[in-house]
């Protein structure tokens, strides 16, 4: 009964009357159908995810690091961990970092900046990472020491080859003008500040292989040079001019340089002490190199001592002048004697006391024959002393007369007396050297008054001919006032003792002095 009671329902259930749905059963069958396929599906999800937590836990449950675990740029994955020491040590033996300032870059191994990398403790938790979930995908960080006392030594060394002094604003010539240089900053490696960043970045230096060094600026001393530049100007205004004397000949001799030629001889600074004051140095080689050709016409036996004129060039600049005085010298000479002729008379010729061409040729006896050889030693052996150029005494011994130049013009004209045959004056050129108010000779017993010393007849000697009033002997006999105009002295020159003291108050130390035997 019950069966069919179940059958009937089911029938009722197929024919229904008409214009009732017949899609009561297909779409039974399709529910059925889907149902069947989210079982399927379902089970395969599972199935899959079984199999992947199973290799998940054999993975986890292995000796291996998991897939894609790197570090320092080392991948590490599916490595064993003493697989993984020795691929990181291999590594780390490579590993290059790059200092860099500016333009300038340096490459040290990381042991060289004090890093030194911790390998097992580093495998190690490249291990575990990935057995964690957070930790998945992320470059596991490296184990590194940091040595600062390493660091700061390689890091000193490093430093002068970064240095860059300041240079202060400096002034140059351009065309005959002054121009001001700027300063420009000068920079040194700042240790401290490039060691703080190094020790708190030591994982992006190994990562990067880079380490950016700190520069600190340093400040030129003086960067405003206009001062300078306008006292250059106001010299450069001018043209140089070189004196030239030769006081042997009495010529003088001038040249005269464009600011925009002698302005390309200096180099121009601040000073020291202080920097608003110029300072000038100079090209000494085209300094000499134009004083070489203006003096070629000098001949050889005459010549300008090149570094006294370079001396002479510079002390102008320094006291901001345009004129400088140079001096003529004159070489030694070769002489071939001839027949008849003596030493005093080889002497007398060149102006040169016969002793001292017998202390130049030291073999040579006095008895001389025709074709020999002497040395005749330079007339400026006798003028030691810087040159007064704007004065100058003349002695004739033939007219027995005096005469004192100043400025070219006749100052003084006075009778003289010089040395007797035996004790002759000697002609030459030479220069006032002492003054002594009362000078004594002991050769003679002669107090001198007004004495003035012009040269040394022997050389060392102590005594030296010169000018001088009437003499005292004993303190009481004045001799040879009766005198002037002929010879009667032991070599040394006599004017009146009124006129001695003018000439010993006008000319001073330096004085030329010319003796002549016509």
């Amino acid at each position: 009964m019950a069966f069919k009671q179940t059958w009937k329902s089911t029938l009722s259930t197929i024919h229904r009357p008409y214009g009732a749905q017949v899609v009561a059963r297909p779409r039974a069958r399709q529910q059925a159908r889907w149902s069947w396929g989210w079982v399927i599906l379902s089970e395969g999800i599972i199935g899959a995810a079984v199999i992947v937590m199973a290799g998940l836990f054999l993975l986890y449950s292995s000796k291996l690091i998991f897939p894609g675990v790197h570090t320092v740029g080392v991948g590490l994955g599916g490595l064993s961990k003493q697989q993984a020491a020795l691929a990181l040590e291999t590594a780390w033996q490579r590993q290059a970092i790059t200092l860099y300032a500016g333009e300038k870059s340096f490459t040290a191994s990381p042991e060289q900046l004090g890093i030194s990398l911790d390998v097992q403790a580093t495998v190690q938790a490249a291990f575990q990472q990935g057995r964690s979930l957070e930790a998945l995908g992320k470059p596991v960080s490296p184990v590194l020491y940091f040595d600062s006392a390493i660091a700061q030594e390689n890091l000193e060394r490093l430093a002068p080859q970064l240095a860059l002094p300041a240079t202060s604003a400096s002034v140059r010539i351009a065309s005959g003008r002054a121009e001001a240089v700027p300063a420009v900053a000068g920079q040194a490696l700042n240790l401290a500040a490039t060691q703080s960043y190094l020790e708190q970045n030591l994982d992006q230096i190994i990562v990067q292989g880079s380490l950016p060094l700190i520069m600190s600026p340093i400040q030129p001393a003086s960067s405003d040079v206009s001062a300078l530049v306008n006292q250059a100007n106001q010299l450069l205004a001018k043209p140089l001019e070189f004196h030239a004397y030769d006081p042997i000949t009495n010529e003088a001799l001038a040249w005269t340089v464009a600011p925009q030629t002698w302005g390309e001889w200096l180099l121009l600074s601040a000073s020291l002490q202080d920097s608003t004051q110029l300072c000038w140095s100079v090209d000494t080689d085209k300094v000499k190199n134009f004083l070489a050709g203006q003096t070629a016409g000098l001949g050889y036996e005459r010549y300008i001592d090149s570094e006294q004129a370079v001396a002479a060039f510079s002390n102008a600049l320094s006291a901001q002048q345009v004129q400088v005085s140079l001096r003529i010298y004159h070489r030694p000479k070769q002489h071939i004697v001839q027949a008849g002729e003596t030493l005093a008379s080889i002497g007398r010729a060149y102006g040169i006391p016969y002793a001292w061409i017998q202390q130049a040729n030291p073999d040579v006896s006095e008895a001389l024959y025709a074709g020999q050889t002497l040395t005749i030693p330079s007339q400026d052996t006798f003028l030691p002393l810087p040159v007064v150029e704007n004065k100058r005494i003349v002695v004739s011994i033939a007219q027995q007369k005096i005469w004192a130049y100043e400025n070219g013009a006749i100052k003084w004209e006075w009778a003289v007396s010089t040395g007797i045959s035996s004790s002759p004056s000697s002609p030459g050129i030479f220069q006032i050297r002492t003054h002594e108010p009362n000078a004594y000779a002991g050769n003679w017993d002669l107090w001198m008054p007004h004495f003035m010393g012009i040269y040394r007849p022997v050389p060392g000697s102590d005594f030296m001919n010169g000018f001088h009033g009437f003499p005292t002997r004993n303190g009481s006999q004045l001799l040879w006032t009766n005198s002037l105009g002929k010879p009667v002295t032991y070599g040394c020159i006599l004017i009146s003792t009124e006129n001695a003291a003018l000439l010993y108050e006008w000319a001073e130390d330096g004085t030329v002095v010319e003796i002549r035997s016509d």
